[in-house]
């Protein structure tokens, strides 16, 4: 019995930290973007949507979200991605996206911003938005 609910502990626990994170835009953003594209926006390679509008980016400051979406868009740990802006900011080369400290305040900038993109848990995600990406 014990080591039943131990089991159902620990695949709830995998669950909750393997959350699904879709990448947002403005419901009025027509361009289509891949993990690539967004990655790119991401670590500054890119400062513009595939239609020439410049792109304001934001991410959330810490959680599971972040990592999932580093790890999984990105490539990178949390660790190496804030390492890479580091170097970047330290050396005058780029200028990171704004981070927000909640979901909630993604989807708000988003919703009310053409030209914003950010990322959320999956289950957070509502018809202010539009979903461009899931990973």
């Amino acid at each position: 019995m014990k080591k039943t609910i131990a089991t159902c502990i620990l695949l709830a626990a995998s669950a909750h930290c393997a959350a699904e994170v879709s990448v947002i835009v403005h419901p009025s953003n027509g361009n289509t973007l891949d993990k690539d594209s967004i990655a790119k926006i991401y670590l500054g390679k890119t400062k513009s949507f595939n239609d020439g509008t410049k792109v304001q980016a934001v991410s959330l400051n810490s959680g599971n979200v972040v990592d999932e979406f580093t790890s999984n868009v990105l490539g990178k740990s949390s660790s190496q991605y804030k390492a890479y802006w580091s170097k970047l900011i330290f050396t005058g080369k780029g200028t990171p996206p704004e981070g927000l400290d909640s979901e909630q305040a993604v989807l708000d900038f988003v919703a009310g911003n053409t030209d914003a993109i950010g990322y959320v848990d999956s289950g957070k995600v509502t018809g202010a938005v539009k979903v461009i990406g899931k990973f």
